[in-house]
């Protein structure tokens, strides 16, 4: 029997294909929502460990490159030798060590022992001895001067990275607790020998007429730049990340893609993995941010918090550089998948740009240019092509050693000026 054959009574009408339609949607979509919530989950569990993963990677590449990388290192540690509050800091604990071996006082005293001796007249006795004040503050200024002028000299920045530069091998075992004659963790400090200045310092001296200053001995001197009580404790947790640098960001990017791939809307899934990276690294910027004032009121007393502060800047200033990056990287990649979705804002942009690409196109076309050969290449291999600016620029930036916020936005000026070439070369034959 054929459904002309039905009889009308028996037959469904509209209305009642609409309503078994709408409840076989509803069946399935019934079945299929658990499963929807579950990747949905396994998703954002994934994204949330990525971003997570993400922060701690930028660490481990930073304690990564202040313990392996020697440039690294100088070009951390540099900046400090021309900071005012570092000089003047060092110009503190040189000039101590230099008073505590001249023995001004003891030079002062032989000179008024001196004065009271027969045959000189009392009224000169009298008049040395009175001056024992003006005398002492005289030496110590000239020992003080002597030593803020060598201290801030271009000779002084030339030991400084030299010494530094030297010192970086030690670095690693004052991270890891162990001693070395020029950088030590001791008394939960991270010091450096300055005794070399004191050498400068002694051949100025005996130069300006302090003779006396030539039996300073060999002098080793500490600068402490880092202190703290829970210094050991950051050296362990920098020990740990330092071991599982190399491999936190590739864990971390694989993580994120394991999260994209899990979710079922795979392009906002792209989205919030990379807002989750941005939020990740603001969290680590206010953290480097707020641990500086905590690091800051819990220094010893005594310390000079303007040198410490400096210290602590130069210290996290390629961290900080590392935390912009990453950031502007999130936040690219977050406005791309956007423009490439279904939004009217994200269709109008694509739209407006392709017809302005395409009508300079024509216009070539209609001057005399012929794309040919290329373009119909272009044309078939459109996809591929974006695919590989897309894995190009990925390998730029990984292989980087390290990217600042200006080579991620550079590259992603390049990747769109790629794009616009691409669409510029889509030529369609007449078979298309």
């Amino acid at each position: 029997m054929t459904s002309s054959d039905t009889p009308p009574s028996d037959r469904p009408n509209d209305g009642e294909l609409e309503e078994l339609r709408r409840r076989v949607s509803e069946l399935e979509s019934t079945r299929r929502e658990p499963k929807h919530r579950l990747r949905a989950l396994g998703s954002t569990l994934l994204i949330i460990l990525a971003s997570l993963l993400a922060l701690l990677a930028v660490i481990a590449v930073w304690a990564n490159s202040i313990i392996r990388d020697t440039d690294r290192y100088v070009a951390t540690v540099a900046p400090l030798a021309s900071n005012p509050d570092v000089q003047q800091a060092v110009t503190n604990r040189v000039t101590d060590a230099v008073l505590q071996r001249v023995d001004v006082d003891g030079l002062v005293k032989q000179l008024s022992d001196a004065a009271s001796q027969k045959g000189v007249p009392p009224r000169v006795a009298t008049l040395v001895g009175n001056l024992d004040g003006p005398i002492t503050n005289g030496l110590k200024t000239l020992v003080s001067t002597t030593v803020q002028r060598v201290v801030s000299s271009p000779a002084f920045e030339t030991v400084w990275k030299n010494a530094n530069r030297r010192a970086h091998s030690a670095v690693n075992k004052a991270l890891t607790g162990n001693s070395d004659s020029v950088v030590q963790l001791k008394d939960n400090a991270v010091a450096i020998d300055v005794g070399p200045i004191v050498d400068q310092v002694k051949e100025r001296l005996v130069a300006s007429g302090l003779g006396v200053a030539a039996n300073i001995p060999s002098v080793h001197t500490d600068f402490v730049v880092v202190q703290g009580k829970d210094i050991g404790k950051v050296k362990t947790y920098l020990r740990i990340l330092q071991i599982v640098g190399d491999w936190l960001p590739i864990i971390a990017v694989l993580v994120a893609a394991a999260g994209v791939f899990l979710a079922f809307h795979r392009r906002r899934a792209l989205i919030g993995a990379a807002i989750g990276f941005f939020l990740a690294m603001v969290l680590l910027g206010v953290t480097l941010t707020v641990f500086r004032a905590v690091y800051l009121d819990h220094l010893p007393p005594g310390t000079n918090s303007a040198a410490a502060g400096a210290v602590y800047d130069a210290l996290v200033r390629f961290l900080r550089s590392s935390v912009r990056a990453v950031g502007a990287l999130a936040l690219v990649t977050a406005i791309g998948a956007f423009f490439i979705g279904p939004s009217r804002p994200a269709v109008f942009t694509r739209h407006f740009f392709s017809r302005s690409i395409g009508a300079g196109r024509e216009a070539s076309v209609s001057a005399g240019l012929r794309l040919g050969p290329v373009g119909r290449f272009v044309h078939r291999f459109k996809k591929w092509i974006g695919a590989a600016i897309l894995a190009v620029a990925a390998i730029v930036l990984f292989t980087w050693s390290y990217p600042t916020t200006a080579v991620v936005i550079w590259t992603a000026v390049i990747v769109l000026a790629a794009f616009a070439v691409r669409e510029f070369l889509d030529v369609r034959t007449s078979a298309d």
